[in-house]
C-alpha cells in the first residue's frame, strides 16, 4: 500500500537551525497494516507522517501509495488517498458548522463535485447511524454546533469523519494525547473498531508505550530521523513497556542517548 524508498528531508538547510529530520527512510507498509510509531521528541515520527501526507516535499527519495507515485504531489492532491487525525481535537472540523454538516463535508471529501446544499432525510439517517457507533449520546444532536462539544466528543467525530468514506491510508498523529484517560480509551477503542471493520492501512504516532504494544500489528521505533526497530506482532505480544524502555537504554549505550532524552521517555511512556 505504501512504499517509501531512501527518503531524506532537511529543514532550514545551511542555517544554524538546520535539522536533518529524515535520513534515508525505507519502509514498506502492506495493505491492512496497522503500524504504531514511537520515539523521543524530534525522532521523526510526525515528520514521517507529514511526508506521507504531502505537508512538504522531500529532498530526495520516493513515496508510492496504492501503486501511485505521489512524491512530488501536494497535500491536497493526496487527499483522495489519505485521511488524517491530529493531536488537537479542534483541528479537522469546521467549528461553526453542525455535526451533520461536518459529516456531510467528510462524506464528499474525495468527490470532484461540491456537495449538494442541504441534507436529505436519507443522508441524515445514515449520519445518525454512523454517530451512534461512537457511543457518546450524540446521535440525536446532529444539529448541534460542533464547536460546543467536548474535546473527546470532537476527536471521536473527527475520527469518524476520517473513515466515513474509507481512505487508502489513515494517519493518526498522537490523536489521543490531548484527551483525558476515559476519552482517550474510547477513541482508541473506536480506532481499532474502524480499522478492523474497513481493513484500513494505518500509521499511528503515539506517546503511550502501552498503546504502541497493544494496538496494531507492527511497532516502529524511530531515533534521529531513522527507523531503528520494526517489531512484528509476535514479538510485540511478548514485550512490555519496560522492555521497550530498555531498548532505548541500550540505544543510549551505542549512540549516547542523553539522560535528558531517557528521562523524557520515562515521563512519556511509563
Amino acid at each position: 500500500m505504501i512504499e517509501i524508498t531512501d527518503l531524506h528531508k532537511t529543514f532550514n538547510a545551511g542555517t544554524v537551525n538546520e535539522v536533518y529530520a529524515l535520513k534515508g527512510i525505507c519502509l514498506t507498509v502492506h495493505p491492512g497494516d496497522f503500524i504504531t510509531l514511537i520515539g523521543t521528541n524530534g525522532s521523526g515520527k510526525s515528520t514521517l507522517l507529514n511526508a506521507i501526507a504531502g505537508s512538504f516535499l522531500p529532498d530526495r527519495g520516493k513515496i508510492v501509495i496504492a501503486g501511485e507515485d505521489v512524491t512530488r504531489c501536494q497535500d491536497f492532491e493526496r487527499a483522495r488517498l489519505i485521511s488524517r487525525v491530529f493531536q488537537n481535537p479542534f483541528m479537522g472540523t469546521a467549528t461553526d458548522m453542525t455535526i451533520a454538516e461536518n459529516l456531510h463535508l467528510a462524506y464528499h471529501r474525495d468527490r470532484r463535485n461540491a456537495p449538494r446544499i442541504g441534507l436529505t432525510t436519507q443522508r441524515r439517517d445514515a449520519y445518525r447511524q454512523a454517530v451512534l457507533q461512537l457511543e457518546m449520546q450524540m446521535e440525536d444532536r446532529l444539529d448541534n454546533i460542533i464547536g460546543t462539544l467536548s474535546g473527546g466528543q470532537r476527536q471521536a467525530l473527527t475520527l469518524l469523519m476520517a473513515v466515513l468514506r474509507p481512505p487508502k491510508v489513515l494517519l493518526l498523529d498522537e490523536h489521543t494525547a490531548a484527551l483525558d484517560p476515559k476519552s482517550a480509551a474510547q477513541v482508541i477503542h473506536l480506532t481499532q473498531r474502524f480499522v478492523e471493520q474497513e481493513n484500513l492501512t494505518t500509521l499511528m504516532v503515539t506517546h503511550s508505550m502501552q498503546q504502541a504494544l497493544q494496538v496494531g500489528n507492527r511497532t516502529i521505533m524511530m531515533n534521529r530521523g531513522e527507523i531503528i526497530e520494526d517489531i512484528p506482532l509476535k514479538e510485540k505480544e511478548r514485550l512490555t513497556a519496560a522492555d521497550l524502555l530498555d531498548r532505548f537504554a541500550e540505544l543510549r549505550k551505542t549512540e549516547r542517548l542523553t539522560e535528558d532524552m531517557l528521562e523524557e521517555l520515562r515521563r512519556e511512556y511509563i
